[in-house]
């Protein structure tokens, strides 16, 4: 893939599309059509082109296609979201799930849980090194690292069809995921699993942010 680095700055009313109707795709993967490598990879290579802390690309990027290794991913997957929903209870933080747009997210999430390891190709992004014990600074510079990226790739797959979604809840039990990927445990941090597919008709409309808060010189 040659990535065009001159020449004049690209329609803003396509770019402008592509930034305003991205969103987080769970319900509308299509699980029936393979996605090919060479279309991961081509996103992929747009995703290596994201600004990253002091230009040092501290990632790494594991897609899985392999059917045996999705299905286990998806049991580690579903695992991890029993250990928060059993936390919670014990807790007392169960949330409300009874306003209807609450209703619609869960009714997606719990769609993508039972049909996980049928997505085509799963990503686990990764970033070095530990932050368990890390500062608030090195914890912001190696989240600055590696979002980017997974956002060009999440748009850059959105641009051709495809679509997906940021889930975090298997790192829960990130180290069985490091084990059965051949992670190093003690040298990365995973960022999210990511499911990967081509989306059920390409017609998606920017959500109502009306809601989010724009603030001028001090809160």
């Amino acid at each position: 893939m040659s990535i065009r680095t001159t020449g004049p700055l690209p329609d803003l009313e396509h770019v402008d599309h592509v930034l305003s109707t991205t969103r987080a795709v769970r319900k509308r993967l299509d699980l029936s059509r393979p996605v090919p490598r060479a279309v991961v990879e081509e996103c992929a290579r747009l995703a290596f082109q994201a600004p990253n802390g002091s230009n040092e690309q501290h990632w790494g990027w594991v897609f899985v296609d392999d059917p045996a290794t999705r299905r286990e991913m998806a049991r580690i997957y579903r695992a991890g979201m029993a250990d928060v929903h059993a936390r919670r209870a014990v807790e007392g933080q169960v949330p409300d799930n009874s306003p209807p747009a609450r209703q619609r997210m869960v009714s997606s999430v719990e769609h993508l849980r039972d049909h996980l390891e049928e997505v085509p190709v799963l990503l686990v992004p990764t970033v070095t090194g530990r932050m368990d014990e890390a500062s608030l600074f090195v914890q912001a510079s190696r989240w600055g690292t590696v979002c980017p990226g997974v956002w060009s790739l999440m748009l850059a797959l959105r641009s051709r069809g495809l679509g997906s979604v940021w889930t975090t809840v298997h790192l829960e039990r990130e180290r069985e995921m490091a084990e059965l990927l051949g992670i190093p445990y003690d040298e990365v941090t995973q960022a999210g699993l990511f499911p990967i597919a081509y989306t059920v008709g390409t017609r998606f409309s920017a959500a109502d942010r009306s809601a989010t808060r724009i603030r001028w010189n001090r809160w």
